[in-house]
């Protein structure tokens, strides 16, 4: 071996030791407990716990009987547990005549909510597939007109969808206006908008060389949109659903305008319950209601948060 290549070998077998000598290289690791690090989930715990207080005062507040409340600090745990508040507002709350508390608006909702979420899904579905990947004549027109629907204020439509309903079921011979079916069509509309819009971007981002392979393969509109389309479309669906769910859940608008006493949604049960002017102010049975109405949102956003963040990053990719 030359004297070169041993001294190659010689420094190539310290530089080891040296770099063990010379210690650590690159960036120091921050502590854990820096400036920064303390005053930003510093701010995060302050910020979640002016949100979560709210939550708390309802939960303890729901729990106790009316004498513990009369008694005041409405913050302090109570001390004794009773449901019996819970019992009320679900099954013996009275509005008016009415003495059935939350039950009846609750299947109410639920008769409302399933065929609104599926109508408007189903047509906003296809409706964007066709604006990202089957361009006919007129479509940046009518793709123009949905994003202008997708911000029109819902009050400017308030009468003239009464004038529509009304005119509607008297032609078909059916009621729509204060029934169940007529609201299920007024979310249906509303809703398809701003779904068609996410459906329309998260299929635009999806590579152009699948559909022209699927074209060249002789599958049709139908055939790519149910083997190749839907099965990528997980995580927007569950961002429809979710914003589907929890607007026509949360609704009051549209429920005490377009309904009547007896098909009246939950919110409207909940308001007529909240502000009726008979017997006693139960706050206990109140804030039982109230958490009562809100549950069936909670537990969408529990179970699918994740994938309506991965939905929403995905549908923005491309416009």
């Amino acid at each position: 071996m030359s004297d070169i290549g041993m001294l190659n070998t010689v420094k190539a077998a310290e530089d080891p030791v040296r770099r063990v000598l010379d210690g650590p290289r690159g960036a120091r690791p921050k502590r854990t407990f820096s400036r920064t690090n303390i005053f930003l989930y510093g701010t995060l715990i302050v910020v979640a716990l002016y949100y979560l207080l709210p939550l708390y005062v309802m939960l303890v507040t729901s729990v106790k009987g009316m004498p513990e409340i009369r008694a005041g600090n409405v913050f302090a745990p109570p001390l004794e547990i009773t449901f019996q508040p819970w019992v009320k507002a679900w099954a013996e709350a009275c509005t008016g005549v009415n003495c059935e508390g939350l039950s009846r608006g609750f299947w109410n909702s639920v008769r409302i909510l399933i065929p609104s979420v599926l109508l408007s899904i189903s047509i906003a579905l296809v409706s964007g597939y066709t604006l990202s990947k089957w361009k006919f004549k007129g479509s940046e027109v009518f793709f123009t007109i949905l994003i202008v629907g997708a911000f029109i204020p819902y009050q400017v439509m308030l009468y003239p969808i009464v004038i529509i309903l009304r005119d509607v079921g008297n032609f078909l011979g059916v009621q729509l206006f204060g029934s169940l079916t007529g609201l299920v069509l007024v979310h249906s509309v509303f809703g398809m908008p701003i779904l068609t819009l996410l459906f329309r971007n998260y299929f635009a981002s999806i590579p152009e060389e699948l559909f022209k392979a699927a074209r060249v393969d002789g599958a049709g509109f139908w055939g790519i949109l149910f083997r190749i389309m839907l099965p990528m479309s997980l995580p927007i669906l569950v961002v429809a659903i979710i914003l589907q769910v929890t607007g026509i859940w949360n609704d009051f608008l549209f429920g005490v305008v377009y309904t009547r006493a007896d098909s009246y949604p939950m919110t409207v049960q909940l308001n007529n319950i909240v502000n009726s002017v008979q017997g006693i102010k139960e706050y206990n049975v109140n804030m039982a209601a109230t958490l009562l109405t809100g549950l069936v949102p909670l537990f969408v956003y529990f179970v699918s948060g994740k994938l309506f963040v991965r939905g929403i990053a995905a549908g923005a990719v491309k416009g």
